[in-house]
């Protein structure tokens, strides 16, 4: 597993779900779609905190610096 993530996307990804996280303990968005929305919000945490995103693979996107 390579790091495909640049910084920005990574700063992007952690804004979307500290976002959703607040939305949701607010109950501004709340049931099944809340559910749905938090781990969605764990997954962009989770992919952020390793730099890699295994959606980017088969499109051929990285993010990250060139070498």
């Amino acid at each position: 597993m390579k790091p495909n993530m640049g910084t920005a996307d990574k700063i992007i990804r952690i804004a979307i779900a500290a976002l959703l996280a607040v939305l949701f303990f607010t109950h501004i968005i709340t049931g099944t779609l809340g559910i749905i929305l938090l781990v969605l919000a764990a997954v962009f945490v989770l992919t952020s905190l390793i730099g890699f995103c295994p959606l980017y693979l088969p499109f051929g996107i990285n993010s990250g610096k060139k070498k």
